[in-house]
């Protein structure tokens, strides 16, 4: 792109008032021009205005709340209001608001709705897909600001994972699966950050432990996985256990970003140097070099004023094996501490 254009794009921003990130927002208006000296057809500029339109809508409705942690509830829209899975979805959904987090659901009915009942409106998020059948707005969240429609699979699944720090399944069908398989395809791969993911039936299902059969002895005995990607899900038939799993995640673990090479790890309390030790010796074998140090934010850090004074692991781990970065969280919240303190949700 020529200067002269660059130098009109910058005075537009400017002029617009865009103050937050103008050099993004440069950045997003020259690719929307490359777009069409691309000579792209009009189904490629449509698909790309809209779900750009709908990412943007999206960040709109989460970010009053993006102090509040959320949880995801995954499961079929066909389950019957009198089936005990339905039950049990409207009782995880009550639970986890008292543990004050919010719920996100599909918006649809069955688990959906069972959960979003449970939750009731004021926490809840729907996030709708518009389908040719079966997938209107449940009672719950209908006509409620925090119900987004969207047109697109790609851009509702982007926030799901962008917006949620935990997953919930219930059984369902391929949609379902899809999800399931979805958020684990991507911590498997770095490409989400690592957070709890809940497969939970009721008392006497056996729906889960049937689908971990299948991944146990077909893909892994082919060696399609590996052993230690079984870290990144667990198995409930209980909503308390489920949720004070979810607790346990964020009992001393906060949230990481990467800086370069380097996993920075934010706690929300300090560990003793005798832990820190404890995790340098069992988790040498993922490191690339040097040790696990705690630290405090890095200079990269400058813009995470929020979470500034929370202590730091930093660590260069080896980008291949994301469960063993998973039993790496346990282990730093099962750790022995020094202090406590309080700090909300981080964006991700």
């Amino acid at each position: 792109m020529k200067d002269r254009e660059k130098a009109a794009i910058k005075a537009l921003v400017a002029k617009s008032g865009c103050i937050h990130s103008p050099a993004l927002i440069e950045e997003l208006i020259a690719t929307a021009l490359r777009a069409g000296r691309d000579d792209a057809s009009v189904a490629d500029l449509k698909l790309f205005a809209r779900s750009f339109e709908e990412m943007r809508r999206a960040a709109k409705v989460f970010r009053p709340y993006s102090e509040r942690r959320k949880v995801s509830v995954f499961g079929s829209a066909r389950t019957p209001s009198d089936a005990p899975e339905f039950r049990m979805a409207e009782e995880m959904g009550r639970r986890l608001v008292e543990k004050d987090f919010m719920v996100i659901t599909g918006g649809g009915d069955g688990i959906m709705g069972a959960a979003q009942k449970g939750a009731g409106r004021e926490n809840s998020f729907g996030l709708n897909i518009r389908l040719p059948f079966e997938q209107g707005a449940n009672e719950t969240i209908e006509g409620d600001k925090k119900l987004i429609n969207f047109n697109y699979f790609f851009t509702r699944k982007v926030n799901f994972v962008k917006e949620t720090d935990a997953f919930v399944l219930f059984p369902g069908g391929f949609g379902t699966q899809d999800e399931g398989f979805e958020c684990l395809t991507l911590m498997q791969t770095g490409k989400a950050v690592i957070t709890p993911i809940v497969l939970l039936d009721t008392p006497d299902g056996r729906y889960w432990e049937t689908w971990e059969f299948f991944v146990k002895n077909d893909l892994l005995r082919l060696k399609l996985i590996s052993t230690t990607d079984f870290h990144l899900f667990k198995i409930f038939h209980d909503c308390d256990a489920a949720i004070e799993h979810i607790l346990q995640f964020y009992r001393v673990f906060h949230s990481y970003r990467w800086v370069r090479e380097k996993m920075v790890m934010r706690l929300n309390k300090r560990l003793t140097q005798n832990a820190v030790n404890v995790l340098n010796e069992r988790f040498q074998s993922i490191l690339v070099t040097g040790k696990i140090s705690q630290t405090k934010a890095l200079p990269e850090e400058r813009g995470d004023r929020e979470i500034a004074g929370l202590p730091r692991l930093v660590l260069t781990p080896k980008k291949r094996d994301f469960g063993m970065l998973r039993l790496l969280i346990d282990a730093v919240n099962d750790s022995e501490t020094r202090s406590s303190t309080s700090v909300g949700r981080v964006q991700k």
